[in-house]
This record gives C-alpha cells, sequence and structure tokens, in this order.
C-alpha cells in the first residue's frame, strides 16, 4: 500500500478535520506523517487515535517550517522514494494525490504539482480566486517557471528533489521557495489538474489577504538580501 511513498501534513489547530483527513489517506498511504505545528485545540490528541505518526513542535512555526520538518523526518527510511504533501483542513482529494503519484512512478517527471486552475477549485470566494491568479504571476517572474497554480499545496515528488529541497521561509511564502528550487534543480516537473473543495470549514480557516501580501513582502525581502 504505497510502502515506499510519504505523506506529510503540516497541521495547525484542525481538530473537527483532521481525523476523518487521516483516516481517507490511509486507506491508500501507509506512512502519514502529521507535522503538528504548535497547535492549542486539541489536534494532537484527534492524530494520536490515528495510524498516523506525530511530530509535535512546542510552538507555531509556519507551514514551511513544518513540511521541513516532516520531509526531513521521512528521509530517515532509505526505503522512502515519493513524498506526497497533503493540507489538513480537507481541500484535498486522495484520488488527485494517487493519480500524482502514478504520474511520477512513471519516471518522466521529478515532480508533480497539482493545479486548482487546471482542475477544479469548487466554492472559492471570486476575490480570492483573483489573488492567487496575481500570485501566480509573481511566482512565475520570481522563479522563471511558468506554472498555472503557485500556492497549491498538493505536490508529490521524488527522493532526488526532496534531499535537495531547502525550505528556509517558515511561513506560506515556503510554496514560492519550494519552486525557486524546483528551477534550481534541473529537475522534470509538471502539473496536473485537482479539485480544490473550499468548504465552510476550510474558509473559515483561509489565510486572509493581508497574510496573503506579507507572503510578497518575504519573498521580496529575501531576494533583496540575496543581492
Amino acid at each position: 500500500m504505497n510502502r515506499d511513498t510519504y505523506v506529510i501534513m503540516p497541521v495547525y489547530n484542525e481538530a473537527p478535520v483532521i481525523g476523518s483527513v487521516i483516516e481517507e489517506l490511509s486507506q491508500a498511504f501507509e506512512n502519514i506523517i502529521c507535522i503538528n505545528d504548535g497547535s492549542t485545540d486539541t489536534s494532537a490528541v484527534e492524530i494520536r487515535k490515528t495510524p498516523s505518526v506525530l511530530v509535535n513542535h512546542p510552538i507555531n512555526l509556519g507551514q514551511g517550517a513544518a513540511l521541513k520538518t516532516g520531509i526531513e523526518y521521512a528521509l530517515q527510511d532509505v526505503n522512502a522514494a515519493y513524498f506526497v504533501t497533503f493540507d489538513s483542513d480537507g481541500q484535498h482529494k486522495v484520488d488527485d494525490a494517487l493519480k500524482m503519484l502514478e504520474i511520477a512512478r512513471e519516471g518522466e517527471f521529478d515532480v508533480v504539482l497539482g493545479s486548482r486552475f487546471l482542475g477544479k477549485a469548487e466554492n472559492i470566494n471570486p476575490v480570492r480566486s483573483a489573488f492567487l491568479r496575481i500570485a501566480v504571476l509573481f511566482s512565475n517572474i520570481e522563479t522563471g517557471i511558468r506554472l498555472t497554480d503557485a500556492h497549491n499545496g498538493l505536490r508529490v515528488f521524488n527522493r532526488k528533489f526532496a534531499e535537495q529541497l531547502d525550505i528556509t521561509m517558515p511561513g506560506m511564502a515556503h510554496a514560492t521557495e519550494v519552486i525557486h528550487s524546483l528551477a534550481k534543480s534541473g529537475l522534470r516537473y509538471v502539473e496536473m489538474p485537482v479539485t480544490v473543495l473550499y468548504t465552510e470549514y476550510s474558509r473559515s480557516k483561509s489565510q486572509s489577504l493581508i497574510n496573503s501580501v506579507n507572503i510578497g513582502f518575504d519573498l521580496l525581502m529575501k531576494r533583496m538580501a540575496r543581492k
């Protein structure tokens, strides 16, 4: 049951849904790592009820830091060949992850990126949709890689990319940093249509537009620091 694959999920205050998300994932994946990123609710309690591995951050460090922890944990298994990043709020579909993994296993691509704009973004707020499309343009200019969806949390990549991926931005800006790493790696990549379901719950958890502006600011400061 995909024993060579690790699903990595950052978790921050997802107690109402995390159990059901893990239950669905566990039907297809044996290795699920949940990084409880300083949650102040009972997320850790709910995760312990599942067959997944719980890794705790004592304080909230951000999604980028949580992904870094999860990837480093998974790489300790010498048999880990593929890695799936998956949001913990129920927006992603396990079937999409499996299809992306199948593409990665074919060997033509090292990284498979989910795109809601090639697929479906159900019940998305029009303002958020517009902002995400603007963010894509910014990311394409910043990274030199032409994508249709730059901030989709559903990704599949092989060990070659995992071993050279260095996430230094702790928060949401890590998404563009991942694309930067891909650009520098020279590895092969492809986008795949996926569905992102914006439920009432997930919409209440979505980052604010101010947070999104902060992403751009963080990336700008990092770029200036490199000069």
